[in-house]
């Protein structure tokens, strides 16, 4: 029965795509976090040079 159970990836498996998509999301939330403040400083002057 512990041989079996040792054998026994299903579980593996969900949690290897749930790391996945936890390291995807952490990824996508840095870059949007380093290209917000550089998107907002750059609209910031576009606006300052309209009239």
């Amino acid at each position: 029965m512990l041989k079996k159970f040792m054998q026994n990836e299903v579980g593996a498996t969900a949690i290897e795509y749930g790391l996945i998509a936890a390291g995807i999301a952490v990824a996508i939330a840095v870059v949007v976090f380093a290209l917000g403040t550089k998107l907002n400083s750059l609209f910031s002057n576009i606006n300052a040079l309209l009239p």
